[in-house]
């Protein structure tokens, strides 16, 4: 039998998941019994799973997320404002396949970033390229870019991920060159990209925390008008859960 070279092959084409079925096969007398058509979609099936989960460990490990969440780790037994349809809506992630939204508002502790994570895994496991970012840090990575003389790079980079989750939103306060930072991001991804923010500040307050009239009025115009907003509520979960 030519199993082992055969093997080989498949090793130096890359299709690690096919060699591992074959060589799993090769130890499983029922697998005899097989039609070939059988035996060999079962070895198609194992390549597939193989490199979407290579995929899914590359998309995460790209997305940086802050926490290890997931959806269905959701705690819905605690009043704190959760829409249970709402999240069980996007948790389908049609609305980042048609470019909407996300508006997560709370105290500190009541779960934003937990369920940011967990919207923003659940879109790893979809297919969709995410990147998660505190705003202050991603405000601070712009302003080295432009020292090192890859600002363009960096924006056209922010402006291809298909989830971009700016957290701590008004945690600071925005400097001139923030909020016209903020609005380049915002400017390209409108219509084409979505956003989730979290913060503490409820969204009416939005305005008045970026500061300068025009720049607020053309930052929440591309992000708040087509968004769905969560206004979580109640005791801080790490204090219950302590």
């Amino acid at each position: 039998m030519l199993t082992h070279p055969t093997l080989q092959k498949l090793l130096r084409l890359k299709l690690t998941g096919m060699a591992k079925a074959l060589e799993e096969q090769t130890q499983m007398p029922q697998c005899e019994g097989l039609l070939f058509e059988e035996r060999l979609g079962l070895l198609v099936d194992r390549e597939m799973t193989e490199r979407e989960s290579r995929r899914l460990i590359s998309r995460l490990r790209s997305a940086r997320l802050r926490q290890s969440a997931c959806i269905e780790d959701i705690d819905y037994r605690h009043p704190r404002g959760l829409d249970k349809s709402l999240l069980q809506s996007l948790c389908s992630c049609e609305w980042i396949r048609t470019h909407q939204n996300v508006l997560i508002s709370g105290p500190t502790g009541a779960g934003k970033t937990f369920l940011a994570c967990a919207l923003a895994q659940k879109a790893c496991r979809e297919g969709y390229r995410v990147l998660y970012a505190r705003l202050s840090r991603l405000l601070g990575e712009i302003s080295l870019a432009k020292a090192e003389g890859r600002y363009l790079r960096l924006l056209t980079g922010f402006a291809k991920i298909d989830l971009l989750i700016l957290d701590d939103w008004g945690l600071l306060a925005l400097s001139e060159e923030g909020r016209r930072d903020l609005l380049e991001i915002l400017e390209d991804r409108h219509g084409s990209r979505s956003t989730l923010v979290t913060s503490q500040l409820p969204v009416e307050h939005w305005h008045s925390m970026i500061g300068d009239p025009t720049l607020a009025d053309a930052i929440l115009d591309r992000l708040v008008h087509n968004a769905y907003k969560i206004n979580l509520k109640g005791e801080s979960m790490r204090k219950r859960n302590s």
